[in-house]
């Protein structure tokens, strides 16, 4: 791992993004770790996050258009990666999002920010992707508003668990709608880095917690 990826781990860990006991996936899954973005909550988070997510996508060298992010937990992601991208490396990145809901006063729509035009390329930028429900949602919001391209998908932690066939979630979605995808980091770069190292003096990630989570790999990981 580079040392953005590990610093990213360590920023879940402490924001209580990255958790580990027992939970169940919205495929039903009982899983010994979750990552909820949603208990990111202050500024100092937020821009690192998005420091992380600029990197990832300079990296990948993917050419795009403009980022899209998802209602509702794409959206902070969304923001905070243009922002980053403008501090750090001057190139000023278009963004937008969806409603839930569509409006019928005021300006109305369903997207927010930049009007993405036909033949747009698009990035989109999501948290974690278990089913690739809000995925396919997005592509379909804009099959019925214009027609856009996908340049790519980045997400923060790739789960390595299979979709609905023998691939992981994130293979299906690549190979349904050619789509190339990014992560910040895998669950595995998690376990090589978190297992028995202290993170603020406490170990998150003992021996037990790791054969859990083997077991769980090996039970629906691609």
């Amino acid at each position: 791992m580079m040392p953005y990826q590990e610093k990213f781990i360590s920023l879940m860990v402490r924001a209580g993004v990255l958790l580990f006991g027992d939970f169940v996936t919205k495929s039903g899954r009982n899983t010994p770790y979750f990552i909820n973005t949603g208990n990111y909550k202050d500024g100092a988070q937020i821009t690192e996050l998005g420091d992380y997510y600029a990197a990832c996508i300079q990296e990948s060298g993917v050419s795009f258009d403009a980022l899209f992010g998802p209602a509702y937990k794409g959206i902070p992601l969304a923001v905070a990666a243009a922002s980053s991208l403008y501090r750090t490396t001057g190139r000023s990145v278009p963004y937008c999002f969806n409603r839930k809901e569509s409006k019928d006063h005021g300006e109305g729509g369903m997207l927010i920010g930049y009007p993405p035009k036909a033949g747009d390329r698009l990035a989109i930028i999501e948290d974690v992707v278990t089913a690739g429900t809000a995925v396919r949602e997005t592509i379909s919001l804009f099959q019925s508003i214009v027609p856009v391209q996908f340049a790519a998908l980045y997400v923060s932690v790739d789960r390595m668990e299979r979709g609905k066939g023998s691939k992981s979630a994130l293979a299906e979605l690549q190979d349904e709608y050619g789509i190339p995808v990014y992560s910040l980091v895998t669950v595995r770069d998690i376990i090589t880095y978190l297992h028995n190292r202290p993170i603020d003096g406490m170990i998150y990630l003992d021996d037990t917690a790791r054969e859990k989570m083997e077991r769980y790999l090996q039970q629906y990981g691609e």
